[in-house]
């Protein structure tokens, strides 16, 4: 069973990740799309916990780029 859970698990988040990388050249939902599917596949392996960790930091650090951006650009 556990094997089979594992299967599962590494079947769906491929395949949502899969979406997510196709979504960044196609209008869709990337960004929410690539960190469930990381999400998942940390579930069951160590090397996908670390690419999450890295997505977000590079999320955060664009967001707060397009912030600043953003509140220089109305002055």
């Amino acid at each position: 069973m556990n094997l089979f859970k594992k299967s599962a698990i590494t079947v769906v988040a491929v395949f949502i990740l899969f979406l997510g990388l196709i979504f960044i050249i196609l209008p869709g939902p990337a960004i929410i799309l690539i960190p469930v599917g990381l999400a998942l596949l940390s579930l069951e392996y160590p090397q996908a916990r670390k690419w999450l960790v890295k997505f977000q930091r590079f999320m955060s650090v664009s967001a707060a780029k397009m912030d600043k951006m953003m509140r220089d650009r109305r002055r």
